[in-house]
């Protein structure tokens, strides 16, 4: 039987969110990775940009678990004239997705300001028309709206914040009635499923023949965050999130093995493996695909001409690259399968 320390994931998961990751910003989260990887005794790299890859198991034919770390998130565009600031883009966190969310501006000398994504205009007791009748537009009427007293570009400038600072998020987390809700379980929630499945291997002194790699990648939301990897790497398995919604099979309590994503089908063959032992050891769950927006990490390693079988499964997920959410069922059977393959 193999046991899934509910409590620890969770913690896991709520110390991973609670740690501002906006892609680029990642060394905060970088240091905690591995801290956790020392407390559990087991060796890692770390990639020129950032990435943490663990190694553990036995020589033969390497395997590579990856999930990122990297959240979606905003930068500073300009300096309006009214001390507000104009944004674009880190990922894909459209407007209509993040509109009166409180924010952190991360600034280059080290400072952390706050502020409210508005739209701008803002009050629907003076401007109703306007607002009601205007899509949220980053280039056109969204703006972020600082939590100090500024006038005008002079007073931001003197804060210290500048154009290309980054801007992250707060995440909201809730757990309630085995619901998971929170913004950025894209990929946090694979990452604490990766740490809660090497704990359980190292307390039990699982021996594995294969060499088993855990790839903590940074860079995954804008497309290159495993464009490196280990040469010996034979097989790649990405963990992330399943959507949720129309023509989809994915459910929050279900893992979803994925046939096919908007860039390349998966490898046939080990896609197949990892369905045998879904079936094999009563895992909950279906297969899907993710078309027209969805890419996992496995997709640049493959881009970047690594001769590897490539997979991905993970837990049911609606609301994605917005408020998410998905059920601690969804978890276990993403936790059951990742095991149940490694041990097969």
């Amino acid at each position: 039987m193999i046991k899934f320390d509910e409590k620890y994931f969770l913690q896991t998961l709520e110390e991973l969110l609670n740690i501002d990751s906006t892609t680029s910003l990642y060394e905060e989260i970088q240091k905690y990775i591995t801290t956790k990887l020392d407390s559990l005794n087991v060796e890692y790299e770390i990639t020129n940009k950032g990435g943490v890859i663990a190694s553990f198991g036995g020589k033969a034919n390497p395997l590579c678990f990856t999930a990122h770390v990297d959240d979606i998130g905003l930068m500073v565009r300009h300096i309006n004239d009214n001390g507000t600031l104009k944004v674009c883009m880190i990922g894909g966190l459209y407007p209509a997705n993040c509109m009166e969310e409180n924010v952190r501006i991360y600034t280059r000398n080290n400072k952390i300001y706050s502020g409210t994504i508005c739209h701008n205009p803002s009050s629907i007791h003076v401007t109703e028309d306007e607002i009601r009748k205007t899509v949220p537009d980053y280039g056109k009427n969204v703006v972020i709206v600082l939590d100090n007293d500024v006038k005008n570009k002079d007073d931001v400038r003197k804060l210290g914040i500048d154009v290309g600072d980054i801007i992250a998020l707060d995440t909201k987390f809730k757990y309630v009635n085995g619901y998971l809700k929170s913004r950025f379980l894209d990929d946090k929630a694979s990452a604490a499923i990766l740490f809660t499945a090497l704990k359980y291997l190292k307390e039990n002194n699982i021996n594995i023949r294969r060499k088993i790699y855990f790839y903590f990648a940074m860079y995954e939301e804008i497309g290159h965050g495993t464009t490196y990897m280990p040469k010996d790497i034979k097989d790649m398995i990405a963990l992330d999130i399943a959507p949720t919604g129309f023509n989809q099979t994915s459910d929050e309590k279900k893992v979803s093995i994925f046939a096919k994503d908007s860039r390349f089908p998966y490898h046939y063959g080990l896609t197949t493996e990892l369905r045998n032992v879904a079936i094999d050891n009563n895992i909950n769950f279906v297969m899907d695909i993710f078309t027209p927006h969805y890419g996992t990490d496995c997709d640049p390693s493959i881009s970047a001409g690594y001769d590897i079988r490539h997979a991905a499964f993970g837990f049911g997920t609606s609301n994605t690259h917005a408020y998410e959410r998905t059920h601690i069922d969804g978890i276990k059977e993403t936790y059951k399968l990742l095991l149940a393959y490694l041990l097969k």
